[in-house]
């Protein structure tokens, strides 16, 4: 299997996880708003759920997003740099290192946050609390490795993205 049927494969993976999220979401919430206001009472679970799911549905997103080159992108200030290869290379190398510090800074703290919901369960539905941050350690490792991969093989980054709006 090549790297791009991988990569494929994955966002196929990603999105049908994102859809699952939203979709548990909308369907709890929808039937806690009925609940709640056609009946005086409402599914005490529906915002634990929701808020888990939301928090998952995020990362799971931004970890698919990386590799897609979807993330934020200053292309305006790059455009002029087109001619300049040089400094376009130095730049790739900076962004990239800072992505894997950034990861490496928020891979800590959301570990941090892991261990600490190692001890406590959730007050409604009673799952283990380090189900909340563990998204974040995963997408922080992932898209650190990725671009930690990126910076070894040199792969020059796009960035033309082809957006209209900056």
């Amino acid at each position: 299997m090549s790297t791009n049927q991988t990569t494929s494969r994955s966002q196929s993976i990603a999105h049908v996880m994102m859809a699952a999220c939203l979709g548990v979401m909308a369907v709890a919430v929808f039937f806690n708003v009925v609940l709640r206001y056609g009946f005086g009472s409402g599914i005490a679970a529906s915002e634990e759920l929701s808020r888990l799911l939301f928090v998952w549905m995020v990362f799971i997103g931004a970890t698919a997003a990386y590799p897609a080159g979807e993330h934020m992108a200053f292309t305006s200030f790059v455009a002029g740099l087109r001619h300049h290869p040089k400094t376009l290379q130095a730049l790739t190398i900076l962004i990239r290192a800072l992505v894997i510090l950034s990861c490496l800074m928020l891979g800590r703290g959301a570990w941090q946050q892991v261990e600490v919901g190692l001890s406590s369960n959730s007050v409604v539905l009673g799952y283990p609390n380090w189900l909340l941050p563990l998204p974040v350690l995963l997408s922080s490792l992932a898209i650190g490795l990725m671009a930690l991969k990126e910076l070894i093989q040199n792969k020059p980054m796009d960035f033309d993205h082809g957006v209209d709006v900056e």
